[in-house]
């Protein structure tokens, strides 16, 4: 019975083989055109307008007072534009290399308020803006591929008094720091990864579809809130500083960045600095299974943990617990 069932599907699929080529090729020819007439010629990330640049800056300024107050801003001048950092002092030893926070896709530096108080009992802490991404650093020149976010990074860390460095990424940053100890990995000290994206495994098939809506401009603010709170794992993301200044840069400020390319088994490999994966157990980006396997598998100097009940939103939900595993790969660095 299910081989007759294959069977008869076969042959519909047969008969039915050249009205779908057909529908295949009408498809591609619209996706085509509608990119086309989408195509923004702009090399670099924009603010739409001041208005919303306006926005977004008071957004990012009404959450930046849930931080510690920096002793140091620092706009450092790269090939490709200039970038904002904050730099925080913390632990006992000034000798000791400090942590460069790198924040995911459309958010900031503040977007660690909740992970500063533990980290600075640790080491002094710089946060950084992403080229490229709403924020306070300014792009002026295109990032097509993976060496260009790694030159650009690596130019910041060399313009940093402290010889060595350790990285901190969650989610896009973590992708970006790995990026540079692939590409660029001169003065990385070590790299914590928290719930990182594209590097271990690809994202699942429902994020992709679900972020296609909000990738809009025009997307009424009730689907980017939604969207926010569905990558949290249903957590509450209205009222909240930090999300709604990312809510302002998506609507606000225009993406142009190269899509993160995934490393492969070898560069992952090759990576010769310590490297800390610390994977969302319940994440809804992609398969931390697969992730955490990939990563144990792979790296030289690795080492990994999952923490069952996070979701991709682990770096609000776990600060204390994050800063005692960060503690212990300080410690063995």
């Amino acid at each position: 019975m299910v081989v007759n069932l294959f069977g008869k599907l076969g042959n519909w699929l047969r008969r039915r083989r050249r009205p779908l080529v057909r529908v295949a090729v009408v498809l591609t020819v619209i996706a085509v055109a509608v990119a086309y007439l989408l195509k923004d010629p702009a090399p670099v990330g924009y603010f739409t307008s001041t208005a919303a640049q306006d926005r977004f800056r008071a957004a990012y300024r009404e959450a930046m007072t849930d931080l510690p107050p920096p002793d140091r801003t620092l706009d450092v001048r790269t090939g490709y534009g200039v970038v904002r950092l904050y730099h925080f002092r913390g632990g006992t030893d000034p000798a000791a290399a400090p942590l460069l926070l790198l924040p995911g896709r459309a958010s900031a530096s503040p977007v660690w308020a909740d992970n500063l108080p533990s980290l600075l009992r640790l080491r002094s802490v710089y946060t950084v803006d992403l080229l490229g991404e709403p924020g306070m650093s300014i792009q002026s020149r295109a990032i097509d591929d993976a060496t260009d976010h790694a030159r650009w990074l690596s130019e910041v860390l060399h313009a940093l008094p402290e010889p060595r460095i350790h990285l901190l990424g969650v989610s896009f940053g973590g992708w970006t720091a790995m990026n540079l100890a692939v590409h660029r990995p001169e003065k990385v000290a070590g790299v914590v990864l928290l719930d990182p994206v594209l590097v271990f495994a690809d994202l699942s098939l429902e994020v992709i579809l679900r972020s296609i809506p909000v990738s809009f401009r025009w997307a009424p603010r009730s689907w980017r809130d939604s969207f926010a709170s569905w990558t949290a794992n249903g957590a509450p993301v209205t009222d909240v500083p930090v999300a709604r200044m990312i809510e302002a840069g998506l609507q606000a400020y225009v993406v142009k960045l190269s899509a993160p390319a995934r490393p492969s088994a070898d560069q992952l490999a090759a990576v010769d600095v310590p490297v800390l994966v610390l994977m969302a157990g319940s994440s809804r980006l992609h398969d931390s299974g697969e992730a955490a396997d990939t990563a144990r598998r792979t790296l030289a100097r690795g080492s990994v943990k999952t923490y069952p009940e996070a979701s991709h939103a682990i770096n609000g939900e776990y600060p204390d617990r994050i800063a005692a595993d960060v503690a212990a790969f300080l410690a063995g660095a």
